[in-house]
C-alpha cells in the first residue's frame, strides 16, 4: 500500500458509509514491525540496517577459509562447523548451509550460518574470526550484510562532489549573553524545554520548546556544548543558544545510558539486550563514537557479568559508568574494573596501555583523580585478614605505584578526590576488636607534596556513623555529617592549620542539624546543608569562610539541589519520580534568598548548562576578585535600571488596580442613580437616599418586665 493524505482517508471512509469520528484508533493493531509506507522522521538514517532485518540478514554470517572436501567427508566438517557454532548461539532450524560444487561434488570452502538473533550473529563473528581449525585453515568470517554493502561499490572511481564550505553555527555563542546569565533545561511530561535564568526579572526566560524529544532523558556534555538526546534507534546531540539543531546521531539499538568523556570528545552508549536461553546471561553491547565525526571508535560486548563488577547501581547489576575517563580535559585514558584486574585503554588506537591489563587480586573500586592521570584503587583484605587491605595510587602510562597504604581490620572503603587532584580522602570503617561493631576514620592523601604524605584523621567520636562528606571544590576544606539521625552534626575541616599548611584542623561543629546531604558552591567557600527526602527538604545556606549561617530555608519534599556552574545560584527541585505532589522547581541566591518558583506536573529533569573552565589564569582571577569594586560598577547600574523597572511594573500593577477599583465603584454609583425614582416610588414619594434627610429622635419604650396574676379571696375583699 503507498503512501495515501488525510483527504485521501476521509474521502475513501465516506464512500464506504465510514464514520471516522466513532472508531478507537487506539484498539487498531497492525501487524510487529509494519510501518505501511510512514517513515518516522527519526527513521531515515537507520534505514539500511532496518531492511537488513526484513530480510533476516542481519543474524546471518558466512564463514571463509573452511577446508575443501569430498562427498565422504560432508557430514564430518558439517559436525565440526555445527559443534563450534551452536555454542556461541542458537542456530536456526536448516540455519548451515554448505554449498558444494556440482562438477567436483566436493564444498566450495565456506558456509553460512543464520542464528535466531543479530547479536549472537555478531558474537559469533567477534569470536570466531581469526580461529584456527588447522595450520592451513584460519577462518574469515564476515556478516552477510557487509557483502551486500561492498557489492554496492560501484566499478567506476567517480571524483567525490565539492560542495562549497558554510560556516557552522557557532556553538559557544550562548557563553556571550549580554546579561551573563546561565541555561538550564527542564523534562516535565512529555516536553523539554530550555530556558535562560533571569534572576533579576525573578523568572525564567524561554529559550526552545520541544515535545517528545527524548524517550527517556536528556544529557548537557560535560563543557556544555552538546544535549544529548536518547531514542529507540540511538542517541543523537544538539547545539546551539536560541534553535537546537541536530548535529550528530549515534545508531545504537534499544540504547538506555549515555556517558560524555570529560573533554567531550568521546560518546559512550550501553544497551542490554535479552538471551534467546533463558539460561544465558544478559548480553552487553557498549559502543564508543566519536562525538563529532559519529564513528564507532570501538565496541565491546559480552555477558553481563564480564561489566558487572565494582559498585553497586546502574542497571541490570552493572555499575554505570562501566568505563571510567582520567587524565584531565585530554580524554587519553579511560578504564574499566575487571574480575582481579583494571583494564586501562588510551585513545590513540582504543587498545590496552601495554597491550595487558593491571593486574590486582580482588580489587573492589578504583577512581581517577580529576586532572592527572593517576587512580587510586581499592583491594579488601584477604586470606582471612592474613593480607591487609590496601589502597595504591598508580601513574598511568607506566602503571606505577606512586604511594600504598596498607589497612588492617576493614568492612568498607569509599575514595573521594578534590577537585582540582590535590588532595584524596580515603573514608575507612573499621571492626573494633570484638568485630561486633564498626568506627570509621579518614587517611587524607596529600598528593601535590613531596613523597604523597598521608595524615590519619578521626573524628572526637570515632564511634559516629559518618553520612555524607564533601570536599571543596577548588579549595583545601571539607565538611562531613556525622552522628545519629534525625538530628546528627556537621564539621568543617581544613587541610591546613593555622601555623602549619602541612596538617589538617578542624574549623567548627555545628551540633544537631535536619541534614543528611551536603552541596558546595563549584567555588567554593559557600555551602547548603540539605535534608532532603526524609526531612523534607531543610535547607541551611552557610559561609564556611565567616563560619556562619546565611539563611535557613525550606523546599518541602525537595528530592535534588543543584548549584548554577557560576556559584550565584542554586535549584532545589521534588521530582514526580519521588513524589506526586508539589512537583516543579525553586531558584535561590546563593545567600538563599528565593528568587521564583516554577510549578510543573509530571516533572522528571532539572540541569544547569555546564561552562567550559575560565581561559583566565588564577592570577588573573585573583586580580579581578581584588578589584571587583572597579567591575561591579557597570553592574551595579544596570542592576538599578532593573529594579527601576521592575519597580516601574510594580507600580504599574497598582495603578491598574486603583484605576480597576474606581471605575467598579463609578460603575456602581451610577447604577444608584439610574435607580433613585424606583426607590422614591416604592416609598410613596418619600426621598430617603440622602443621609442628612434622617432626623435622629430619641423614642420612649415601655419595657414590660414581668406579669403575674394573683386571686384574691371575696371574704378577704370584705373586711
Amino acid at each position: 500500500m503507498g503512501e495515501i493524505s488525510l483527504t485521501e482517508l476521509e474521502a475513501r471512509a465516506a464512500a464506504s458509509g465510514i464514520d471516522l469520528s466513532l472508531i478507537d484508533i487506539d484498539s487498531i493493531k497492525l501487524p510487529p514491525g509494519d510501518d505501511f509506507g510512514v517513515i518516522s522522521d527519526d527513521e531515515d538514517i537507520y534505514q539500511e540496517e532496518q531492511m537488513d532485518f526484513d530480510y533476516g540478514l542481519g543474524n546471518t554470517i558466512v564463514v571463509d577459509n573452511l577446508p575443501v572436501v569430498p562427498k565422504e567427508k560432508f557430514d564430518k566438517l558439517e559436525g565440526v562447523i555445527n559443534k563450534i557454532y551452536s555454542q556461541i548461539g542458537v542456530i536456526k532450524e536448516d540455519g548451515l548451509w554448505m554449498p558444494v560444487d556440482p562438477g567436483t561434488q566436493k564444498t566450495l570452502g565456506y558456509c553460512f550460518i543464520e542464528y535466531n538473533t543479530p547479536q549472537e550473529a555478531e558474537l559469533a563473528k567477534e569470536k570466531t574470526n581469526g580461529y584456527k581449525l588447522d595450520r592451513a585453515h584460519v577462518f574469515a568470517v564476515n556478516m552477510i550484510e557487509d557483502f551486500n554493502r561492498f557489492m554496492k561499490v560501484p566499478d567506476e572511481w567517480a571524483p567525490p562532489e565539492i560542495r562549497p564550505y558554510v560556516p557552522g553555527e557557532n556553538l559557544q555563542h550562548w557563553l556571550t549573553d549580554e546579561k551573563a546569565r546561565d541555561q538550564f533545561v527542564i523534562r516535565a511530561g512529555s516536553d523539554t524545554e530550555v530556558f535562560w535564568n533571569d534572576a533579576r526579572h525573578m523568572k525564567p526566560d524561554p529559550v526552545y520548546k520541544r515535545a517528545y524529544w527524548t524517550e527517556s532523558f536528556v544529557q548537557w556534555s560535560p563543557l556544555g556544548t552538546y544535549l544529548a538526546t536518547v531514542h529507540r534507534q540511538g542517541a543523537a546531540v544538539w547545539g546551539g543558544s536560541s534553535a537546537f539543531n541536530r548535529l550528530m546521531r549515534y545508531a545504537h539499538p534499544q540504547v538506555k545510558l549515555i556517558d560524555f568523556s570529560p573533554g567531550e570528545k568521546y560518546l559512550v552508549t550501553y544497551s542490554s539486550h535479552e538471551p534467546s536461553n533463558p539460561r544465558d546471561a544478559n548480553r552487553v553491547v557498549i559502543n564508543i563514537f566519536d562525538v563529532r565525526t559519529g564513528k564507532v571508535m570501538r565496541d565491546f560486548k559480552g555477558s553481563a557479568d564480564e561489566f558487572s563488577i565494582g559498585g553497586a547501581g546502574g542497571v541490570a547489576g552493572v555499575s554505570w559508568p562501566v568505563f571510567r575517563w582520567g587524565g584531565g580535559k585530554d580524554d587519553k585514558y579511560f578504564a574499566k574494573i575487571g574480575k582481579n584486574m583494571i583494564s586501562v585503554y588510551e585513545t590513540e588506537s582504543f587498545s590496552l596501555v601495554d597491550k595487558k591489563s593491571l593486574k590486582a587480586e580482588n580489587v573492589l573500586d578504583f577512581i581517577w583523580s580529576p586532572t592527572d592521570p593517576i587512580f587510586a584503587l581499592y583491594v579488601p583484605e584477604l586470606g582471612g585478614g592474613n593480607q591487609p587491605a590496601r589502597v595504591s595510587l598508580i601513574q598511568i602510562p607506566g602503571k606505577e605505584e606512586l604511594r600504598q597504604k596498607n589497612l588492617f581490620s576493614v568492612s568498607d572503603c569509599k575514595m573521594y578526590w578534590q577537585s582540582n587532584g590535590d588532595y584524596l580522602a580515603v573514608k575507612v570503617d573499621r571492626y573494633t576488636k570484638t568485630k561486633k561493631s564498626t568506627y570509621t576514620g579518614f587517611e587524607l592523601f596529600r598528593i601535590k607534596e613531596r613523597d604523597i604524605p598521608i595524615e590519619v584523621l578521626e573524628l572526637d567520636n570515632k564511634n559516629d556513623k559518618i553520612i555524607a562528606f564533601a570536599w571543596e571544590p577548588k579549595g583545601h576544606r571539607f565538611a562531613v555529617v556525622h552522628g545519629d539521625s534525625p538530628r546528627p552534626d556537621v564539621s568543617f575541616y581544613s587541610m591546613r592549620s593555622a601555623h602549619n599548611t602541612g596538617r589538617v584542623s578542624k574549623l567548627t561543629t555545628l551540633k544537631g542539624k535536619q541534614a543528611n546531604a551536603l552541596f558546595w558552591s563549584p567555588s567554593g567557600h559557600y555551602l547548603i546543608i540539605a535534608g532532603l527526602k526524609g526531612f523534607n527538604g531543610q535547607l541551611e545556606f552557610y559561609n564556611v569562610d565567616e563560619l556562619e549561617t546565611m539563611a535557613t530555608a525550606e523546599h518541602f519534599m525537595a528530592t535534588d539541589i543543584e548549584w548554577d556552574p557560576t556559584g550565584r545560584y542554586v535549584a532545589t527541585s521534588v521530582t514526580s519520580v519521588h513524589h506526586d505532589m508539589e512537583n516543579g522547581f525553586n531558584i535561590w541566591s546563593f545567600n538563599g534568598k528565593l528568587l521564583y518558583r516554577t510549578l510543573k506536573d509530571h516533572f522528571f529533569q532539572f540541569l544547569w548548562r555546564p561552562r567550559p573552565p575560565s581561559f583566565l589564569s588564577p592570577e588573573k582571577e585573583e586580580e579581578i576578585a581584588k578589584n571587583l569594586k572597579k567591575y561591579s560598577k557597570k553592574y551595579e547600574a544596570e542592576d538599578q535600571d532593573v529594579s527601576l523597572q521592575l519597580s516601574e511594573q510594580d507600580r504599574e500593577k497598582r495603578r491598574m488596580l486603583k484605576d480597576e477599583w474606581e471605575k467598579w465603584v463609578n460603575q456602581w454609583k451610577v447604577l444608584h442613580e439610574e435607580e433613585k425614582l424606583q426607590r422614591q416610588a416604592l416609598r410613596d414619594g418619600e426621598a430617603s437616599d440622602e443621609e442628612e434627610e434622617y432626623e435622629a429622635k430619641e423614642v420612649e419604650v415601655e419595657e414590660l418586665l414581668d406579669v403575674s396574676e394573683e386571686i384574691l379571696s371575696f371574704e378577704y375583699g370584705q373586711e
